[in-house]
C-alpha cells in the first residue's frame, strides 16, 4: 500500500455515548428487510463517519437484563444487555432521523424486536465506537455481501461520486429481496439468489473493475474468508486494500 493509500484509510474513534430513542417509523421494504427510523432528544450529536459503521443494539433478555439496562449498568462484572451490531443506513441530524435496516429472519433478539416494533416504542442504542474512514482515491470499487451488508453497500454507493466504477455483488434469499439502490457512480450490482446460484463461483467469473481498486467484503464468517481467499489467490486482489468482515455466523462455535 502506498503513502496515499494508507493515510487515505484510517480509524477515527469516538467518545462512545448510549442513547435511548423513540420509534418514529416502521418501514418494510422487502418481505424480509424491515427499516426502523429512530429520533428523539438524544440523538443530536450522533456521529457516523464510516459507510460501514456499527451502533450496538440493547437488547433485555431478561430481569437481570432489564434492570441493568433501566439503570444504564453495563459494568464487565454484573449482567449486561444483550447486545447486537448494526450498521446507521441514514443519519440526518437536521431532521433527527436514524434509520436502522433490520433482516427479519425469524430468531434473535434483534430481528424478533424488529417484528414487532410499532411507532413509540424505545431502543437503546450505543456508539459508534469508532470509523473506518475510507477517502476517495480509488478509481473503483468491488462490494461484496449479502442481507446484512445492504445498508453499507447503500451508504458507499451513495457517498461515491460520478467518477468512479463500482461491481456490488449481493447474495439475497431470492428475487424479491432486491433492493433499488442510489448512487451517482458508475455502477454494477449482480444480485446472487441464495438457493439458485453459488456466490464463490460467481465472484471468481467475475470481471473486476479496472483501475485502482478498494474491495469490501461481509458475509457469513466461513464464507468471508473463502471470498477473501479467492480474491487475492485466484485474483490477485492486493490483501491490504481489502477490508473483509464477518457479519454473522452460521456455526455458532466458529471462534476461529
Amino acid at each position: 500500500m502506498s503513502v496515499s493509500e494508507t493515510s487515505a484509510i484510517h480509524r477515527v474513534n469516538h467518545e462512545i455515548k448510549h442513547r435511548r430513542l423513540d420509534v418514529l417509523r416502521v418501514t418494510d421494504l422487502t418481505p424480509r428487510m424491515r427499516r426502523i427510523t429512530l429520533g428523539g432528544p438524544q440523538l443530536q450529536g450522533f456521529t457516523s463517519l464510516g459507510s460501514d459503521d456499527h451502533v450496538k443494539l440493547l437488547f433485555a433478555c431478561s430481569a437481570e437484563e432489564q434492570a441493568a439496562l433501566d439503570n444504564l449498568d453495563f459494568s464487565r462484572d454484573g449482567v449486561r444487555p444483550t447486545m447486537r451490531e448494526y450498521t446507521p443506513r441514514r443519519i440526518d441530524l437536521v431532521a433527527g432521523e436514524l434509520d436502522i435496516d433490520f433482516v427479519l429472519h425469524g430468531d434473535g433478539p434483534a430481528s424478533t424486536w424488529a417484528a414487532q416494533a410499532q411507532v413509540g416504542q424505545v431502543l437503546n442504542i450505543a456508539g459508534p465506537r469508532s470509523s473506518m474512514v475510507v477517502a476517495d482515491i480509488f478509481d473503483s470499487y468491488l462490494l461484496v455481501g449479502d442481507e446484512t451488508a445492504i445498508p453499507a453497500i447503500a451508504r458507499r454507493l451513495e457517498e461515491l461520486p460520478a467518477t468512479r466504477k463500482v461491481v456490488a455483488l449481493i447474495e439475497v434469499e431470492d428475487v424479491r429481496e432486491q433492493q433499488t439502490l442510489q448512487s451517482s457512480a458508475h455502477v454494477e450490482v449482480i444480485w446472487v439468489q441464495r438457493h439458485r446460484q453459488d456466490l464463490l463461483e460467481v465472484l471468481k467469473a467475475l470481471p473486476l473493475p479496472e483501475g485502482r481498486l478498494y474491495t469490501w467484503v461481509a458475509l457469513e464468517k466461513a464464507l468471508t474468508r473463502q471470498a477473501k481467499r479467492l480474491l487475492i489467490e485466484d485474483k490477485g486482489v492486493q490483501e491490504d486494500l481489502i477490508k473483509a468482515a464477518a457479519y454473522w455466523r452460521l456455526d455458532p462455535h466458529d471462534d476461529a
